[in-house]
């Protein structure tokens, strides 16, 4: 899309029953408001490294870290996100953010994409048709509210800044399944308590202290042929489990699985 206009009408639609991804500061102060954060896990399959003109691979590369699945060279990507059903805990009767000059980076910068491969595609946003017009946001393909993207700059920056701090997090909480990147997610629901403590230990810890790819990582899939594929090149991959210990969010699944 070339060119595109957006103004909030502040219809509420963006602050109910979302996934919010956080920096891992985020994380800490969302968790001590009471709020509840999860942990979603991708592992993208990584036998070679690519070249340097790849810059989707290199993006990738420079936000997760590596690991091994079987004999399987990984890389996992974890992302932190505040979840709630219905209205954000901070969203008041009057559609106004309690924490308005305190909220993530991911919501001072709605409704523009961080991730700089993915086009920002009205249809996939909630907000009304009256929202795209008036202040111009984009034009020529290029944003031009320098507001978003100095926030853009800063969760980008964030996202492989953590990185470390992500891995040592997964090490510490026993963390050992992701789905695999693109078809789906593995969520991981620790107590608040307990994550809150594990994120305040991080700061105890030197990164790269604990090599992750001394754990050995599980594909999950509900798909029978990614599980046959990934096992077939030497990868460790098996069915959604039925249990409590994480879910598994597919992309592609017809019913819930896990």
């Amino acid at each position: 899309m070339n060119d595109l206009d957006f103004d909030c009408t502040m219809c509420g639609k963006c602050c109910h029953g979302l996934r919010l991804a956080l920096t891992v500061d985020e994380a800490r102060a969302w968790l001590r408001r009471g709020g509840r954060v999860e942990l979603m896990c991708e592992a993208i399959p990584w036998p070679v490294e690519p070249v340097a003109e790849n810059r989707e691979a290199q993006y990738r590369h420079a936000r997760s870290f590596p690991a091994a699945s079987g004999t399987l060279p990984v890389r996992i990507a974890v992302l932190l996100v505040a979840t709630f059903e219905g209205a954000c805990p901070n969203l008041g009767a009057d559609m106004r953010c309690g924490i308005y000059h305190e909220r993530p980076l991911v919501c001072r910068i709605y409704p523009a994409e961080i991730n700089p491969f993915v086009v920002l595609a009205p249809a996939s946003k909630g907000c009304p048709p009256d929202a795209w017009q008036g202040t111009p946001m984009i034009r020529h393909g290029q944003l031009i509210d320098s507001e978003v993207q100095a926030s853009i700059d800063q969760a980008r920056t964030a996202s492989a800044r953590d990185v470390p701090a992500k891995a040592q997090l997964c090490a510490t909480l026993g963390l050992a399944h992701a789905a695999l990147a693109n078809e789906g997610f593995v969520t991981y629901a620790p107590e608040s308590h307990a994550l809150l403590a594990a994120l305040d230990a991080l700061s105890d810890v030197t990164p790269g202290s604990r090599d992750a790819r001394a754990t050995p990582w599980n594909f999950v899939s509900n798909r029978h042929e990614t599980v046959e594929t990934l096992t077939s090149i030497g990868a460790l991959a098996a069915a959604p489990a039925p249990t409590h210990a994480y879910g598994y969010l597919g992309f592609f699944a017809a019913t819930p699985a896990g």
